[in-house]
């Protein structure tokens, strides 16, 4: 059996990710991990899996990660000697990633810095200096989050993702583990679900999640969402749904993290680490935006029967509401027209 790596685990705020040692095993994750996130942008895959990679191999990932279009450029050799470490090395970093070998990786490099170049992005960098003034933090901090549900999308597994939609519109109960920032997310899952008349519970303490995936079962849905991925609370919440029948769901930002063992789908995220830890800031809008997606899919599967929840439960709220008349009608709904 594969040794687990050391992933973060401080709730979901995670601490500076540990080195591997060089010639450790590496969790696999379950079939079919390397086809989801196949079409995604080299860096963002390079930065999913870099937990995961062993310590020299690391150390190429930074080279790469620190300036790509120069990595282009550059021959394995070059890239070998940067790094500290061998050309094998560098060809088995390669695999490890899925490009297969060094040719590819640059060609994949030209590609994504081309690609970067023609959205005329630029790229402000994540940390965030002690000397910056409040405009510069105003747009590393929007830069970061838009970002973040740009790359997100783009590997996002849209087969995948529809398949867990289908099983959410047909679960009979769903529920949501989540701890930290990760909480907040699984709550407006569970919010927007039962919005439209599903039923759907969120959890973020650990015994009664752990009870709550115990009394689950067949036709019942399980979603665990960890950025890391390494959480111990809600990977346990979901191997104990799982044992007891009910189809898992993992939302991560690390395809190889543990909650991908015990999850029967998986949906990533892409956020990028900022010097405040992405744990509570840019990875929670990359994994709401996956939240939206399942929303909206689930929605879609039973548009009539949602269009008269939303419609109910905004007239049961209707009069908490500054627009409502003092007679108690609603305004008409502003058109933007």
């Amino acid at each position: 059996m594969p040794t687990v790596s050391k992933f973060p685990t401080n709730g979901d705020v995670a601490s500076e990710d540990p080195a591997v040692p060089e010639g450790s095993d590496v969790i696999a994750g379950p079939a079919g991990a390397g086809e989801r996130d196949a079409d995604a942008s080299p860096l963002v895959r390079i930065r999913s899996l870099l937990p995961g990679l062993a310590r020299a191999e690391q150390r190429v990932a930074k080279v790469v990660l620190d300036d790509p279009s120069a990595v282009a450029r550059r021959s394995i050799t070059e890239v070998a000697l940067a790094a500290n470490t061998s050309e094998t090395t560098v060809t088995r970093f390669c695999k490890a990633i899925g490009v297969g070998g060094y040719p590819q990786l640059r060609i994949a490099l030209a590609a994504d810095t081309a690609r970067s170049a023609a959205r005329s992005v630029r790229d402000l960098g994540g940390d965030i200096a002690q000397d910056d003034d409040l405009a510069s933090v105003v747009s590393k901090v929007s830069f970061a989050d838009a970002r973040a549900v740009e790359e997100t999308a783009e590997q996002l597994d849209i087969a995948e993702l529809e398949r867990v939609i289908d099983l959410l519109a047909a679960a009979g109960r769903v529920d949501v583990y989540g701890v930290g920032a990760s909480a907040f997310v699984a709550a407006d899952l569970q919010q927007k679900l039962h919005r439209i008349g599903r039923v759907s519970f969120a959890w973020s303490d650990t015994h009664i999640m752990l009870t709550s995936a115990a009394v689950l079962k067949a036709g019942d849905v399980a979603v665990g969402i960890s950025h890391t991925g390494a959480t111990t609370d809600t990977v346990e919440a979901l191997r104990v749904a799982r044992e007891h029948g009910a189809i898992t769901v993992a939302v991560t930002n690390f395809p190889r993290s543990p909650i991908t063992e015990v999850a029967d789908h998986v949906l990533t995220t892409a956020a990028r680490e900022t010097t405040f830890r992405s744990g509570a800031t840019a990875s929670r809008i990359a994994q709401l935006t996956v939240i939206d997606c399942l929303f909206i899919g689930v929605a879609q599967r039973h548009m009539d029967d949602a269009v008269n929840a939303l419609d109910a439960t905004r007239d049961a709220v209707g009069t908490h509401r500054m627009g409502v008349r003092p007679d108690g009608r609603r305004r008409p709904r502003e058109t933007g027209k």
